[in-house]
């Protein structure tokens, strides 16, 4: 057998040894997060005469994909921590450096492995996922929250609905402005619906402002079923919405697909809403294989080179620790870009490229001195 070959044979050895691993320990985190699901999902339901138990647990499973995938980086890390260690335990490694090969050459495909496993959630199992999470929001905004989406933002511009006891208000918009006095809608459209989604009339203008407690049409063409058509240079339909109200009401960035995240950014902010909170999400998925890298270099730093005057217990708890500190630094950050004038990419791409380097430095110190 020639080099080459036992070279291919290894790497897929090591590959599929790492792979087998993270599919077990994922599976015992998807198990815990589900359960975790259930039994949030049921105090927060409970009281609620309308939301069953089979309700919940289609809500949990729903949420599933979006608690599942924040587990990922902390399995890609377990599954190699732990697949060292059996290579270890087997003397396995020891083998391979008596062979001549490197540490960089069997954590290749390792890397290779996690690399894959990247790839594989941003393009496959986000865009999947989001399908999922949006019918859990759809879900928890109704049965647990008791409110609907307010605005949605478009091509052909922005839809708000308010609701009231007297009915149902819409509202589009082709363009709008975030004003320091507060939000402008230009070329406004409203229909007015009854209770029971009767449709009573309808008013055009030339654009409209939120007030307090009030949206103010200038130049206001009122069309009220059974009644004829009125002019009003200001009318007023009174609201309960705010400028936060409208903001929130988004969809989350979870809720977005990898590859609609792009145009949603667009037309959010062509509106003159901030998209900070989407764009920031998409450059952490682009940034997600970096972090995935970095924590296959945190577990090989603990896991290599672990004996028995360290212990195995410190070396695990080394790691961990570090994983931990990795991914609160991460989320640290993204919550400083919203407040400061950090831009997204630096935000999502800093701490694993940091957190990569510092250990490329570590293995570089204890493997070639």
């Amino acid at each position: 057998m020639t080099g080459r070959n036992l070279s291919l044979t290894l790497s897929l050895y090591i590959g599929r040894q790492y792979l087998l691993v993270f599919a077990g320990i994922l599976a015992i985190f998807v198990s815990i997060v589900l359960m975790i699901d259930m039994i949030e999902l049921l105090r927060r339901s409970s009281g609620k005469a309308d939301v069953t138990f089979s309700l919940v647990m289609t809500m949990a499973v729903y949420k599933l994909p979006l608690t599942a995938q924040k587990t990922l980086p902390f399995a890609i890390l377990f599954a190699g921590m732990f697949a060292f260690w059996q290579l270890n335990r087997h003397s396995e490694l020891v083998a391979l450096r008596a062979a001549g090969v490197s540490v960089w050459q069997f954590l290749l495909p390792v890397f290779g492995g996690a690399l894959l496993i990247g790839i594989v959630k941003i393009t496959l199992i986000n865009p999947l996922g989001t399908h999922l999470i949006a019918q859990f929001e759809l879900h928890e905004n109704r049965y647990l929250k008791g409110r609907s989406q307010l605005m949605a933002a478009s091509a052909s511009g922005i839809w708000l609905r308010q609701t009231d006891k007297k009915g149902d208000t819409v509202i589009h918009a082709k363009q709008s402005k975030v004003a320091a006095n507060g939000l402008k809608l230009q070329q406004v459209m409203v229909l007015l619906y009854a209770k029971g989604d009767h449709y009573i009339g309808r008013i055009d203008a030339a654009q409209a402002r939120l007030d307090k407690g009030f949206w103010v049409l200038e130049n206001a063409l009122v069309r009220m079923k059974d009644k004829p058509d009125k002019k009003h240079p200001s009318f007023k339909i009174a609201t309960d919405l705010t400028f936060d109200k409208i903001q929130e009401s988004f969809s989350s960035p979870a809720s977005i697909s990898f590859w609609d995240l792009p145009k949603f950014i667009r037309s959010l902010e062509a509106t003159g809403f901030s998209a900070l909170s989407h764009r920031l999400h998409w450059h952490s998925l682009l940034a997600e294989p970096m972090l995935y890298l970095a924590m296959i270099l945190i577990a090989a730093v603990f896991s290599l080179r672990h004996n028995r005057r360290t212990g195995i217990l410190l070396s695990v708890a080394g790691g961990v620790g570090a994983g931990f500190l990795l991914f609160f630094i991460s989320d640290l950050v993204l919550a400083l870009a919203h407040s400061t004038n950090l831009p997204p990419i630096m935000a999502a791409w800093s701490p694993a490229m940091a957190s990569a380097f510092c250990g490329l430095a570590i293995l570089l110190h204890v493997e070639d001195g």
